[in-house]
């Protein structure tokens, strides 16, 4: 059973609060059959781990833009580090809230 944590305490197997929300966006954007509480927030989400292909990438980042306010761009040189799983998207929505 996953525990929630702050922002601060990051645990391998554990989500933070944000990390929950975002993988809850996630799965009803692309209606998964994963429950949110079920996904390892250091798991691939390109091809392996949920094994999401670009189409699903360009949804959730189009969710990402509408709930959080922030521009995920398809030419950003990052967009590999920043989709390498949910906890790095996470961080970088973070950061890019607080800017």
């Amino acid at each position: 059973m996953n525990k929630l944590t702050t922002g601060a305490e990051l645990q391998l197997g554990t989500m933070t609060t944000e990390e929950l929300e975002l993988a809850q966006l996630s799965v009803s954007t692309l209606n998964l059959e994963t429950r949110m509480v079920d996904i390892d927030p250091e798991a691939q989400l390109y091809k392996g781990g949920l094994g999401l292909d670009s189409i699903d990438i360009l949804e959730i980042a189009l969710a990402i833009s509408k709930t959080y306010g922030i521009r995920l761009r398809s030419d950003d040189d990052d967009n590999q580090k920043i989709f390498s799983s949910l906890r790095s998207l996470n961080r970088h929505i973070q950061q890019s809230r607080a800017k």
